[in-house]
């Protein structure tokens, strides 16, 4: 049975809502102000499927993936980029007018550049002869096997091709996560979900890093088969990759976010980089203030240590591995610091943020991936007396609901 509904607004994972006297209906792929036609989802009472939009948005266009809508990997091509993008930042000041925090935030930041340089595919086979290569489809296990993706940067050009390449090369049928990362020496990809790959299937994963010229495979973080040390630029230092490492989504994001926090930083000459993860920030505060720069990831540190080693005209670095959630610095251990970085992963810094408010810190710069935990955050370091001056959303997850954000508090 089909129903008509009215679009009145978006919820935060990119579905339009129709606010009914039963409450809300969530419908994704429409748009507020628009007219639907749309059908029960099953199993889920307060979502409806699109059939068709009778009445468009004026800010409806054209999505550029003949893939959209049945891959799950973007919410948005149907949407014009002026209205994603304010969109983004009303939902970072719903965030914190939850938490009640009132300031001003800037319009959005386009930090889409020339693309994703790093992606997660999936790999299942169906059958003994029917492989999938592709992304899930929203909501749903189900993979949407694809041939190329828009929203890839230039160099991950044979991304998609290696990937089937590698899904077809392990024949024991489990579920496969394939992550490639674009680097400067070709790409890098670590395998996951394959159990114990045979001798057979290695010297097949060595062909494929051959034919696709790829930097490096890895199972699991296990070397399987190299052709060059992956690596990037960040500052004036070559950082090599740990196997599976974090990057910020795009290069136009990493620099954009680097960019704001240096500004921010200004006048520091001693700063701690909290979850700095490989140092795309303390690679480049280190040029003008000396760094220490803390994470868990042991691999990220180690690979921090070497870009270190191999720059020139930095700035002392002291990198450390530490668990911040469990163990986070205390106010003692920041009170010689200019200024404080964290930037912690989606679930934010409670932890950190509670002891940073303790401290004397002038200068706290946060960076967050998440609105709602960015202002529980907030909302600690303000009720110890920090003033929040700028709230930056920054968005290189064109196409998605998410949006990282850049702020700086002073005491």
């Amino acid at each position: 049975m089909t129903e008509r509904l009215t679009i009145d607004r978006m919820a935060h994972r990119g579905d339009g809502v129709a606010d009914t006297p039963a409450g809300p209906v969530y419908v994704p792929y429409a748009l507020p102000g628009e007219r639907v036609t749309v059908e029960p989802s099953p199993g889920h009472p307060d979502r409806r499927e699109l059939v068709q939009v009778d009445e468009p948005s004026p800010d409806r266009v054209a999505p550029i993936s003949p893939f959209f809508g049945s891959c799950g990997g973007c919410a948005l091509q149907h949407w014009a980029l002026s209205k994603q993008q304010e969109w983004k930042r009303q939902r970072v000041i719903e965030a914190l007018t939850y938490a009640n925090i009132k300031t001003d935030v800037a319009p959005t930041i386009d930090a889409h550049g020339e693309g994703r340089r790093r992606v997660v595919l999936h790999a299942r086979r169906r059958s003994h002869d029917v492989l999938e290569v592709g992304f899930a489809a929203a909501r749903s296990h189900q993979i949407v096997p694809i041939d190329h993706c828009p929203i890839l940067a230039p160099s991950m050009a044979g991304a998609i091709e290696a990937a089937w390449a590698i899904a077809g090369a392990i024949k024991n049928g489990k579920p496969l996560d394939i992550q490639i990362t674009a680097s400067q020496t070709g790409l890098d990809i670590d395998v996951r979900g394959s159990g114990p790959i045979s001798t057979g299937e290695s010297t097949a994963l060595a062909a494929v890093t051959e034919k696709y010229r790829l930097a490096r495979i890895t199972r699991h973080g296990e070397l399987v088969a190299q052709r060059a040390q992956p690596a990037v630029v960040m500052g004036r230092a070559n950082v090599p990759l740990p196997a599976g490492s974090f990057l910020q989504a795009t290069a136009a994001g990493e620099e954009i976010l680097a960019g704001l926090v240096l500004s921010h930083a200004a006048k520091a000459k001693s700063i701690a980089d909290l979850f700095c993860g490989v140092g795309p920030f303390a690679l480049r505060l280190a040029e003008r203030a000396r760094v220490t720069a803390i994470d868990s990831d042991a691999d990220a540190i180690a690979a921090l240590k070497k870009a270190i080693a191999g720059a020139s005209g930095l700035k002392p670095i002291n990198a450390e591995v530490r668990d911040l959630f469990r163990r986070p610095l205390v106010a003692t251990e920041l009170k010689n610091f200019d200024a404080v970085v964290f930037d912690p992963p989606r679930q934010g810094a409670q932890a950190q943020a509670r002891e940073i408010a303790k401290s004397i810190v002038p200068v706290v710069i946060a960076v967050s991936c998440s609105a709602d935990t960015f202002a529980r955050d907030a909302r600690i370091l303000i009720d110890r007396g920090y003033r929040l001056e700028t709230v930056t959303p920054v968005d290189q997850f064109r196409y998605s609901a998410h949006v990282e954000i850049v702020a700086r508090f002073m005491r």
